[in-house]
């Protein structure tokens, strides 16, 4: 079965017009889930990652999933006050306002070649502030990946942009 069946799709959350990709069902079905992390860690598995990093909260799934499989640490990105050393930090802007994510400062060694994991990308701005914290650190950014692109909003063609390789397990276009 194709990774996009194990992902269902709730209309109108979490307001009108919005079709909510809901990755609940994939993470519950032990098929869906193993193919996810398989398929993420097969592509990466010759890249020479050093780490995976993972975005609040959905990314710790996958993130620490994939990190595991590739006998790899993980590090997680946080939203602002939940870690507890001195910490770097980039804001970013979302659709009404702003957030900011937070790293260790000695989270990841600068010369690591990290991997970025995330559940879904739609306009990119969290994805490139995690891109922009694990430069930050001095590392380098072997790739971002994620398990749902949604391509209109043009998150992954942000990342290209700033000269960022970007995979996708799957994508929902035009809605």
């Amino acid at each position: 079965m194709p990774l996009k069946d194990f992902i269902r799709t709730i209309p109108d959350f979490p307001k009108p017009g919005i079709q909510y990709r809901d990755i609940t069902s994939l993470l519950a079905d032990p098929e869906g889930l193993r193919l996810a992390v398989d398929t993420i860690a097969d592509h990466y598995r010759d890249k020479e990652i050093s780490c995976v990093v993972g975005i609040e909260a959905r990314g710790f799934i996958f993130g620490t999933a994939v990190a595991y499989k590739l006998g790899l640490g993980f590090i997680p990105l946080r939203k602002p006050g939940k870690l507890p050393g001195e910490t770097l930090s980039v804001s970013y802007q979302l659709e009404y306002g702003e957030d900011r994510l937070e790293i260790h400062r000695d989270a990841i060694d600068p010369d690591a070649n990290v991997l970025l994991i995330d559940d879904l990308i739609a306009t990119g701005g969290t994805a490139e502030a995690g891109a922009k914290l694990i430069r930050q650190v001095g590392a380098t950014l072997a790739g971002c990946c994620f398990v749902i692109d949604l391509p209109d909003l043009g998150g992954m063609d942000r990342l290209r942009a700033m000269g960022i390789d970007c995979y996708a397990l799957c994508e929902f276009k035009g809605d």
